[in-house]
């Protein structure tokens, strides 16, 4: 089969491997029919993530029709069409039981690497380094799915592929971080990152409630759908614009009531803080970026919340939690706990509340993917979304 292979910091290559096969009983394998290309995928390309190996499988969004099943698994059969979360769930230790899905203890193989790093292991992920799991990811052909009576959500109507893709992550990622954010109705509510993430966080905060949603970025495609929402939107690259004071200025002195950091390790800015991570990373002094999350806590008002779904990878320096404790913040985060978003917001898609394929900008093949990877971490051409169909054959012009 053809699967799209990390070879390097930097380096992606679309390669014939060996197609997966059943490792045990409660597997399935996936015939994947649309593929996606996520903003963490750059943490991986950029070589943030420790543990990649050369030949590994990427690709944590995907989905399609299930080919083969193991004699365990009940909950779908051959043909059966599903998406599949990126947080692969035992469904039955103590932490499936209570419903943190994406701290599951028995599906990271590899959480000796995890508890070295982080002193934790949460669960495995497709396509996402060895020190969480190991696990080939979908932007591939086929894809073997473990633990698959848990994970893959039927999808019993015809919505097209690109409608309901977005389930096995970045939908579900941005409403868990506007539910996160402890919206009340009449909330004004921040969000910096403005790709897809943020994207659905912006619609998740006003289906939940938000009065007013602040969007935060610098990309004018990606400012031009948060308008398109109904979000206020502040371009942080402008001359004259300081996030902290439009921020003030927006909220009468007070701040938003909650922040959410959208962004995550790799955060960019034009303040000095920007040079000083930049300047820290080269020297192997830190290990991320975090100029958005200082901002988020700066700017959230006394009693405010702030939610993060940016990945963060490591070691951050300069945080003002002396801010976060004096203001009396409250701050919550983590993996999607996947499981319990799928579903219901299928629903809503279903009931047409919200469609989310129209963050899409461009559609692309396996073999056009090593280079788009690049579009997208530079944002060239007005890239917003990148899906693969991974059976398309690349067009001769």
């Amino acid at each position: 089969m053809k699967a799209l292979c990390w070879m390097g910091t930097g380096k992606v290559e679309t390669l014939n491997v060996a197609d997966p096969t059943l490792l045990n009983p409660h597997d399935a394998i996936l015939k994947v029919t649309r593929t996606a290309i996520c903003g963490s995928d750059l943490h991986l390309f950029d070589g943030f993530i420790p543990t990649m190996e050369s030949g590994d499988i990427l690709g944590h969004e995907f989905m399609g029709i299930i080919e083969e099943v193991g004699n365990a698994v009940t909950n779908v059969q051959r043909g059966d069409r599903v998406v599949v979360p990126f947080t692969i769930a035992c469904g039955g230790c103590e932490f499936c039981k209570k419903k943190l899905w994406s701290a599951c203890d028995n599906t990271n193989p590899n959480a000796h690497l995890m508890e070295a790093a982080y002193g934790y292991s949460g669960s495995g992920l497709f396509g996402y380094s060895h020190m969480m799991g190991g696990y080939a990811g979908g932007q591939a052909q086929y894809v073997r799915v473990p633990f698959a009576n848990v994970g893959p959500l039927k999808i019993e109507n015809d919505l097209p592929d690109e409608k309901v893709l977005f389930l096995s992550d970045i939908f579900p990622t941005g409403y868990m971080a506007a539910e996160n954010a402890q919206i009340r109705e009449g909330d004004t509510v921040a969000v910096w990152g403005c790709g897809p993430v943020g994207q659905f966080a912006i619609a998740s905060a006003i289906m939940l409630g938000a009065a007013r949603v602040i969007a935060i970025d610098r990309l004018p495609e990606r400012l031009d759908l948060a308008r398109s929402l109904g979000a206020i939107t502040v371009d942080y690259s402008a001359d004259d614009v300081s996030v902290l004071v439009a921020l003030k200025d927006l909220t009468g002195g007070v701040g938003p009531d909650s922040c959410i950091d959208a962004v995550g390790l790799e955060a960019h800015s034009t303040e000095l803080q920007g040079v000083y991570d930049v300047v820290k990373n080269a020297l192997l002094l830190e290990t991320d970026r975090p100029a958005v999350l200082r901002q988020a806590i700066q700017a959230v008002r006394k009693g405010g919340t702030v939610s993060i779904p940016g990945v963060y990878g490591g070691l951050l320096d300069k945080i003002p939690f002396g801010a976060a404790f004096g203001k009396g913040i409250t701050m919550k985060m983590g993996q999607t706990n996947m499981h319990n978003y799928m579903k219901p917001l299928l629903e809503r898609i279903e009931k047409g509340q919200i469609d989310p394929s129209y963050i899409i900008s461009h559609r692309i093949t396996l073999e056009d993917a090593p280079e788009m990877y690049k579009v997208w971490r530079d944002k060239k051409g007005r890239v917003t979304k990148i899906v693969i169909d991974p059976w398309a054959e690349k067009s001769a012009a």
